[in-house]
C-alpha cells in the first residue's frame, strides 16, 4: 500500500512522457500506450537464440544455425526485434547515455520475462573490458538488468565476471569473425554458486558473446543458462 501511494504521489509530480513521441505515458511508464502498441514484436524465432523465422509454427522449434551448432546457453528470451523504436531506444542509450531508456527497456523486458521465463538464481550482465567502460562511462546491460532485477525480485550480479579482452566491435564482423573475436574474452574472478543463470544484454545479434560468457559459465558448475536481451537482430 505505502508503493502504491509512492507510486500515485510521483506519478501527479512527475507524469510520465512518452520517450519516443512526447505525449503522456501510460501505467506509469515512459511510452505512450500507441507507441507501445506499435514497437516491433519478436513473436516467431528460434526458442535457443531467438533468431528470427519465417515460417509459422505452433511449437517451438530450433533454427538451422542451432542444429548444425549448439550454442552453450540454453534458451534465449527477447521480446522484440532490432529495429525502428527499439533500435531507437537502444542506441541512444548506448551511444547518447540516456538512462531514461534503460528504465523503460528494463520495464519492457521484464513484463516479458513475467510471463514466459523461469527465474533463475540470479542475473548477470555482459561486462565491458574497462577500456570501454572508461571511454563510455557506463555499461548499459548493468543499467537495464538493474531495472530487470528489481521488478523480478531476482539478484544481480556484476562482479564475478570480467572481460579481460577489449574485443574490437562486431558490428562488421561475420559470425565466424565474432566468434573468434570473442575467444576466451571472458573469465570468472570469484566463484558463483548458482545452478541456473540469466545473461542479460541489450541485443543479440550472433549470439557469440552469449555463447563464449555461457561456456565460462557452464564450464564452472552452472546447469542451465538462459538468455534475456531486449532484441533480436
Amino acid at each position: 500500500m505505502v508503493y502504491n501511494w509512492i507510486n500515485i504521489i510521483q506519478d501527479y509530480l512527475l507524469p510520465p512522457t512518452c520517450i519516443l513521441c512526447g505525449n503522456p505515458g501510460y501505467h506509469s511508464r515512459d511510452i505512450c500506450l500507441s507507441c507501445y502498441k506499435q514497437l516491433p514484436r519478436n513473436n516467431l524465432c528460434c526458442y535457443r537464440c531467438a533468431e528470427i523465422l519465417e515460417t509459422p509454427t505452433t511449437a517451438p522449434v530450433l533454427c538451422g544455425r542451432c542444429l548444425s551448432r549448439q550454442p552453450a546457453f540454453d534458451e534465449t528470451y527477447a521480446p522484440f526485434t532490432y529495429q525502428g523504436a527499439i533500435r531507437h531506444l537502444i542506441s541512444t542509450l548506448k551511444f547518447g547515455a540516456d538512462y531514461k531508456n534503460a528504465r523503460l527497456l528494463g520495464i519492457l523486458l521484464a513484463e516479458h520475462l513475467k510471463q514466459t521465463a523461469e527465474q533463475p538464481d540470479l542475473i548477470l550482465p555482459v561486462p565491458l573490458h574497462k577500456a570501454r567502460y572508461r571511454q563510455r562511462g557506463f555499461n548499459q546491460a548493468i543499467e537495464i538488468a538493474k531495472t530487470v532485477a528489481k521488478e523480478l525480485q531476482i539478484p544481480l550480479d556484476i562482479s564475478s565476471c570480467r572481460r579481460h579482452r577489449d574485443t574490437p566491435h562486431q558490428t562488421q564482423l561475420s559470425a565466424k569473425k565474432r566468434r573468434k573475436n570473442l575467444n576466451n574474452a571472458f573469465s570468472l574472478i570469484k566463484p558463483i554458486h548458482a545452478r541456473h543463470i540469466a545473461i542479460l544484454d541489450d541485443v543479440m545479434t550472433t549470439g557469440s558473446t552469449a555463447h563464449e560468457l555461457a561456456y565460462v559459465l557452464k564450464k564452472a558448475g552452472a546447469d542451465r543458462v538462459d538468455v534475456w536481451v531486449c532484441a533480436r537482430a
